[in-house]
């Protein structure tokens, strides 16, 4: 009996010491964002929200700095997180939502498998929408099928790329594709100064909040809604892109593409975080962002913050595994690079 006893005194002891040693990690630490975009675009913006307030949800209080790696649409920035980055739950990425579908569409250089990724949570939802300058000729949705519209890009697997490419593929849209533009920003300069006609995919929120003049002032027309359901807040007369499917096989297609939607701004940790430093990542990451202050603070930075977690981001997960080969096929070759 004395053994026993002994064995169970030290456990007791080991057992508050260990869940002791994980509370107290994060003290004196100092947490990585990596935000697969430029700055001043909205994933960098969310990124410094979330650095802002995050680390008040964690024992410990660490610091929290954003770094910027843009690159191919998220796909240098997810591949560091995933082979290079610390895996002890000191770098976390926000990454361009894209990256869920980037193997299954077999983009090019990419080094990493989705499924494999640990997921924090997702900091908001959030639908596109296809817009024109206000002096260009294609002004309607079903402009977009008979002229030509050059929009702006940010890399292969960004949505101001993948998106209108997609879209001519499945639904036979004539966009032109100017690649190289380094973020948001800089495509939005391209536009006022007419190097490009609009842009394939633009959040309705960054219209809404970072451009409001170019609603107010009409600078540019709205074409189509990039989602499964019509906005509450949008013009009622603008078509969604799910009305222009011509088969069932189309219909699949969009809606694998734009379930990413969903999960707007997904946040990352590499694979190989432990199991316990992951659920307080989470447990944190819920709890920001249903703070009244962290919210406040992205409303005045022009950005949104949705009450998501990692379960929403397994969901869309869900989805792409239960994807039909001959689906992703498709969604394969009609995202693919021409």
């Amino acid at each position: 009996m004395k053994k026993l006893s002994l064995c169970g005194a030290l456990l007791a002891c080991l057992v508050p010491a260990s869940a002791h040693a994980q509370s107290d990690f994060y003290a004196g630490k100092r947490i990585t964002i990596i935000v697969g975009s430029e700055s001043g675009g909205g994933y960098d913006t969310h990124a410094r929200v979330m650095s802002r307030h995050f680390g008040r949800f964690l024992s410990g209080n660490p610091t929290i700095i954003v770094q910027n790696m843009p690159g191919a649409g998220s796909i240098v920035a997810t591949n560091y997180l995933y082979n290079v980055a610390p895996k002890d739950g000191t770098s976390l990425g926000i990454i361009q939502r894209t990256m869920l579908t980037a193997k299954l569409a077999r983009l090019d250089g990419v080094q990493f498998d989705p499924m494999q990724i640990n997921w924090v949570g997702n900091l908001t939802t959030e639908v596109g929408m296809v817009v024109s300058w206000h002096n260009h000729p294609v002004k309607t949705a079903q402009d977009l099928f008979t002229k030509e519209l050059i929009v702006g890009g940010a890399g292969v697997a960004a949505d101001t790329e993948a998106t209108p490419r997609l879209l001519n593929a499945v639904l036979g849209t004539k966009f032109k594709i100017v690649s190289g533009y380094r973020g948001n920003t800089n495509i939005m300069l391209a536009l006022e100064n007419g190097e490009i006609g609009g842009l394939g995919d633009w959040a309705w929120p960054n219209i809404k909040t970072r451009r409001p003049d170019f609603l107010r002032d009409r600078k540019i027309n709205l074409l189509m809604q990039l989602g499964f359901e019509k906005l509450d807040d949008a013009p009622a007369d603008i078509p969604l892109v799910m009305d222009f499917a011509k088969t069932d096989d189309d219909r699949k297609v969009l809606q694998l593409y734009f379930a990413q939607k969903q999960v707007a701004r997904p946040v990352m940790a590499p694979p190989g975080v432990p199991t316990d430093r992951m659920q307080t990542l989470r447990t944190a990451f819920n709890a920001m962002v249903k703070d009244k202050e962290a919210i406040a603070d992205a409303i005045r930075s022009g950005v949104e913050i949705s009450a998501t977690s990692s379960d929403d981001v397994g969901k869309v997960m869900a989805l792409i595994a239960a994807t039909p080969p001959h689906i992703s096929d498709r969604l394969a070759e009609a995202l693919k690079p021409r």
